[in-house]
């Protein structure tokens, strides 16, 4: 070893002494270098280290407000006037309620309520802010307070083709003539309890704005499982796998992967017709990304694609911060015990609807009948 390769093995380990002079000088223009690039950990299988309890809760919302326009990023004003209404909304939501006067139901227009709480009326929401969870926090990209998930220039989903139908509307999807009270199956698949309302459990996955926005992810050789707090859904990511092709479209979809680096890729495709998303579903192709990029953050990013709605791919992104602490069993009972009320309610509705039908028609009837006997008759 060269004397100079020794002395510089030697300042390594040791802190080298530098005369006064440039000590002071280095001091005084102290010299700012960039951060280094964070190294995932690796797992015992080699993989890079993206399990253990998240949570996407936000007031971050998946489409931007229209009036921001372009404006992908909130002012630190805006950021502490929303964080600031939080820590109001939770303490006038904790405060005693009467128990001598009735939820309003319906809505409430209390000032400071936000739409979506003031929406559920005397329902979960509605009267106790103890219930609800739906994140304190604008959600932040790369230290960037983000003003929506979606990436696209204007925050907004694309516009569809030209001839593509219109997105659906309404919470139930539908139901044919009769309405989301024909039947059980007619049902939301979140009042059922087989998949969360909202877009919990995804592709692509979205905190619900109410509460149950967290996740863990555990990870094996041969595949990656998301379990959701939401309904206790298990997603199963499988690895290096293929798409299945006996058109079976499971819950969830078809989820393959791989890792690119420090990067989990994912690939669903197989989505079924009733977790579309905002109508899309046959065609649809979602790739998600999930990279440690700090040891409290995993960033998460999604692509859209179909091709038989959309000119081009689209997508967006936010990141999962850790949750303090673990996630229980979620016990869902389908409706809530109530599914078979709702349904009874329904063809209550529908045989007073036939019994007033049936009355208008009996009173016409008669009203005919009064006005023919009245008429002169005709000789012949």
């Amino acid at each position: 070893m060269t004397r100079a390769a020794r002395l510089a093995l030697t300042c390594a380990l040791l802190v080298c002494a530098a005369p006064a002079p440039m000590l002071a000088a280095a001091a005084a223009k102290p010299v700012k270098s960039a951060p280094a690039a964070f190294s995932a950990p690796r797992n015992a299988f080699g993989q890079p280290d993206i399990s253990g309890y998240w949570s996407n809760a936000t007031l971050t919302p998946e489409s931007r407000n229209p009036r921001l326009g372009d404006r992908a990023i909130f002012t630190p004003e805006e950021v502490a006037k929303q964080e600031g209404a939080v820590v109001k909304e939770v303490e006038d939501g904790n405060k005693p309620i009467d128990p001598n006067i009735a939820p309003k139901v319906g809505g409430d227009a209390t000032p400071g309520i936000r739409p979506e709480f003031a929406a559920a009326g005397g329902a979960v929401g509605g009267y106790d802010r103890g219930w609800l969870d739906p994140g304190n926090y604008v959600m932040r990209v790369h230290g960037e307070p983000r003003t929506s998930f979606l990436t696209t220039p204007n925050g907004q989903v694309p516009n569809r083709k030209a001839g593509a139908p219109p997105a659906p509307r309404g919470f139930f999807g539908g139901g044919g003539a009769r309405g989301s009270g024909a039947d059980y199956e007619n049902r939301s698949l979140g009042e059922r309890c087989i998949l969360s309302f909202g877009r919990n459990a995804g592709p692509p996955m979205f905190p619900n704005g109410f509460y149950n926005n967290n996740y863990q992810i555990l990870q094996t050789p041969t595949a990656v499982v998301i379990q959701v707090e939401m309904v206790h859904d298990i997603r199963v990511i499988r690895l290096n796998g293929t798409h299945r092709t006996d058109g079976v479209r499971p819950w969830m979809g078809d989820s393959i992967g791989h890792w690119e680096g420090n990067t989990l890729v994912v690939e669903t495709t197989n989505i079924p017709q009733r977790q579309a998303y905002r109508g899309s579903w046959e065609h649809l192709t979602v790739t998600e990304r999930f990279t440690r990029t700090a040891k409290d953050r995993v960033l998460y990013q999604f692509t859209i694609d179909d091709p038989s709605l959309y000119d081009k791919p689209w997508g967006g992104e936010y990141e999962f911060s850790p949750l303090k602490g673990v996630i229980y069993e979620y016990a869902c009972h389908e409706g809530n015990y109530a599914l078979p009320g709702i349904l009874a309610g329904a063809r209550s509705d529908e045989e007073a609807a036939d019994a007033a039908k049936a009355e208008a028609a009996a009173a016409k009837a008669a009203a005919d009948a009064a006005a023919a006997a009245l008429k002169p008759k005709v000789k012949s």
